[in-house]
């Protein structure tokens, strides 16, 4: 019994993250690690892991359970003609070849270069959110040869560097170029599944043998975050969901907004 004292304190915070996570995925209509990563990374630092390794885990813990929400959620958008293959064989490699390099990047580069870029990236997402109408178009088509080899590798490395999935970058990415909703949604949770496994094993490589990661660790993954994060979060979703039916889309927008802003205040003050 005394061999599991040390990881009961990290287990309460996983498990209490998996909660928190799973009622705002569900009220704001998102997933993975943009709701993951700024609580995880919150809780990890009132249990006083250190600071040099609270981002990476939390980056790489969300990172690694995306692998598994995202496979369960792609084949099941796939099944109803969700999916853009084609888009996905067009794009596909170049937000791996982009994930790969973030992943170089993050493993690199301090935790508060990793928290400065989730700030950074939640901010301007936050301000589209807010300030643009259901109906914005930037054009009526996805860029295509070299600005979409770029397109891709760009999120696929801020993702990756960030610890989310497809979600929170494609669907306004693709929205914003006419893309429909349903098959932005769809597309990204496939987009998820290319970004998180090579970005998961990068940040397990990187942080092989780092002594002051916390119990349960495999590099920057930490594998009770895997165990305990995910069944709790889908617990929790529905209680999210039944809220949001209550608000209005323009509301459910708004506090998507201002949660990433809540998100991007608190790092910037955690970097100050």
């Amino acid at each position: 019994m005394n061999e599991l004292l040390p990881f009961l304190p990290l287990a309460a915070v996983l498990v209490v993250t998996g909660c928190i996570a799973g009622v705002l995925a569900g009220l704001l209509g998102v997933g993975g690690g943009i709701v993951v990563v700024p609580v995880l990374f919150t809780m990890l630092g009132l249990i006083e892991i250190d600071n040099s390794v609270r981002m990476h885990v939390a980056v790489g813990t969300s990172l690694a359970s995306i692998v598994l929400t995202s496979l369960v959620s792609a084949r099941s958008h796939h099944k109803r003609g969700a999916v853009d293959t084609a888009l996905l064989k067009s794009w596909g490699v170049w937000i791996f070849v982009g994930s790969i390099c973030g992943t170089l990047i993050a493993g690199s580069v301090g935790g508060t270069t990793l928290s400065a870029v989730f700030a950074a990236v939640a901010v301007v997402v936050a301000l589209y959110m807010s300030l643009t109408r259901a109906d914005f178009r930037f054009r009526d088509n996805l860029p295509s040869g070299p600005a979409g080899w770029a397109s891709g590798s760009l999120i696929g490395g801020l993702s990756a560097m960030m610890g989310i999935g497809g979600g929170t970058l494609c669907v306004p990415f693709f929205n914003a170029f006419g893309f429909p909703v349903h098959r932005a949604v769809g597309t990204a949770a496939a987009i998820g599944l290319i970004i998180a496994v090579p970005a998961a094993l990068g940040f397990i490589i990187t942080g092989w043998g780092i002594a002051a990661l916390p119990e349960a660790s495999v590099g920057h993954v930490n594998l009770l975050g895997l165990v305990l994060i995910a069944p709790f979060t889908t617990l929790t979703a529905p209680w999210g969901v039944r809220l949001a039916h209550r608000l209005s889309p323009r509301t459910l927008k708004l506090a998507f907004a201002f949660f990433l802003f809540a998100t991007a205040a608190r790092m910037i003050v955690g970097l100050l």
